[in-house]
């Protein structure tokens, strides 16, 4: 359904590369979301990841204006067409941009936090969760390229899935009675809220590769808030 539904935007000359460009806006927030959890895991130095994270987001904020100027350039030659499919692009595309945006914050916390991670009830559900999410990518990245929506269902599913830990996460943090030192709760909940919001910016994408494109910006579960 999504390579049909944007075939009238990859037609015309003066956004022939809008589809392409959100492909490797996708693949650029899969780089910064591994490289933030390396630096998170003290696996790479946040130093060595630094720079060329931030070049990452400015080169995803470029392609999002990008995106804009072809499909504004679109609509003012073409007034009146496509202009449901021109939105659902631009929406998705802020979306491939937000999950820039988080992945900086992730890395944030590697840089900002260095004294480890002592409590598994935590630390195995992120690690869990942020290893599913960069499989996720992976997976989006296959469907949107393919027009697969059973493989855009499945990254919905998993994303759904993950909201919800993120949610049980922070609510266990706020009624823990046993004693966790201030700023590793601190580290934890900002990486829960991450995640998700991660989660949410890829589960929309999906669900434009579904053409259900009236449920943008509305997950399906019980986190019935806009996203942010």
């Amino acid at each position: 359904m999504f390579r049909q539904l944007y075939s009238a935007l990859t037609s015309e000359n003066s956004i022939d590369q809008a589809y392409a460009d959100l492909t490797r806006m996708l693949e650029h927030g899969a780089w910064m979301f591994a490289r933030a959890n390396e630096v998170l895991y003290s696996t790479v130095a946040a130093e060595d990841v630094r720079q060329p994270l931030y070049q990452r987001d400015g080169a995803v904020n470029e392609l999002e204006r990008s995106i804009r100027r072809k499909v504004l350039r679109h609509l003012t030659v073409n007034p009146g067409h496509d202009v449901a499919i021109c939105l659902a692009l631009m929406s998705v595309a802020k979306d491939a941009e937000r999950i820039g945006d988080y992945c900086k914050n992730v890395f944030e916390v590697g840089a900002f936090y260095s004294e480890g991670f002592h409590v598994p009830s935590y630390q195995q559900p992120l690690d869990e969760m942020a290893e599913r999410l960069n499989g996720l990518f992976k997976e989006l990245i296959a469907a949107t390229s393919d027009s697969d929506e059973a493989k855009a269902h499945r990254v919905i599913t998993a994303t759904r899935e993950i909201r919800g830990r993120c949610d049980k996460l922070i609510e266990a943090l706020l009624r823990e009675e046993e004693a966790v030192e201030f700023h590793e709760a601190v580290a934890y909940s900002l990486l829960a809220r991450h995640y998700k919001r991660v989660a949410s910016h890829l589960a929309n994408i999906a669900t434009a590769v579904t053409g259900r494109l009236e449920d943008l910006d509305f997950p399906s579960d019980a986190d019935d808030r806009a996203l942010d």
